[in-house]
């Protein structure tokens, strides 16, 4: 399989199929893809459980659909499947407060060369961050 990045919390890289405008990934794959594990409870991570009505939603083809777990965790995502990569937002609360109080949540990514450079980094001074999407 591929290799998937996944920038959530984090970037993460790990092995996946893009299938149509779908990121799948093997189950055991997802605590190194989301920091989640799916239990008979639900989606666990450490002490915290989120429970899934119908765990089958998840699954296509035997394996773990990225949108529709971070979709059971109440999370948006934003699939590039032929570019293998998926961003999954922060949860609606804290995008809430993000927005309510004007700072941007950190993060990191790399420049050019590939360094990581983290927001902490440029704390007051000022930087312009440019994006883009090939679609």
């Amino acid at each position: 399989m591929p290799p998937i990045t996944i920038i959530a919390d984090e970037s993460r890289t790990v092995d996946g199929v893009a299938e149509g405008d779908r990121i799948l990934i093997d189950l055991q794959r997802l605590p190194d893809a989301l920091g989640w594990e799916l239990k008979p409870e639900g989606l666990c991570r450490d002490d915290i459980c989120v429970p899934v009505r119908d765990s089958s939603a998840l699954v296509v083809d035997g394996r773990l659909d990225v949108t529709a777990v971070a979709g059971a965790l109440g999370r948006l995502t934003a699939v590039d499947a032929g570019a293998g990569l998926v961003a999954v937002a922060l949860p609606a609360e804290q995008r809430r407060q993000a927005l309510d109080s004007l700072q941007a949540p950190p993060f990191t990514l790399p420049d050019l060369d590939g360094a990581a450079h983290g927001l902490e980094e440029f704390r007051g001074t000022k930087k312009l961050l440019v994006a883009f999407a090939s679609w």
